[in-house]
């Protein structure tokens, strides 16, 4: 396997790691957004959220929250944008499953959700019932 996330997590390539335990790492962005944007990946190579390990995942997210208020206390981030992109059609572009912590800044400039294309209507109430009833 190929996968920069498991070489990365298994120490072959080097990175400004910041946090990790036995299943879960953390490591800045090489590409970031905002000061401190980082990933925090599973160990263990699971292509993305549709087939994660669900003890896994569980403690992925814990350490986002705890990430999170350190990057806040420790950087003077006002907030943070959490995102997981999965599968192509979505932005993925690392096919290892990972969430990305953006910290927020005032004034940083970063748009992270734009107008949407006009073509996208607001659903009514009785839509997004039948859409809701799809999905259960």
């Amino acid at each position: 396997m190929d996968c920069i996330f498991c070489k990365i997590a298994k120490g072959e390539i080097d990175s400004a790691k910041i946090w990790e335990n036995e299943d879960v790492m953390a490591f800045l962005d090489a590409s970031p957004d905002t000061k401190g944007h980082c990933l925090v990946v599973p160990k263990k190579h699971f292509e993305d959220i549709f087939d994660i390990d669900r003890e896994i995942l569980k403690k992925i997210i814990v350490a986002v929250q705890d990430i999170s208020v350190k990057i806040k206390e420790s950087l003077g981030a006002l907030g943070v944008n959490i995102a997981s992109n999965n599968k192509g059609i979505s932005g993925q572009i690392v096919p290892h499953f990972h969430m990305h912590i953006i910290p927020r800044y005032e004034g940083d400039g970063l748009v992270m959700y734009g107008p949407r294309p006009e073509k996208i209507k607001k659903e009514s109430l009785e839509d997004l019932r039948n859409i809701a009833a799809q999905i259960k």
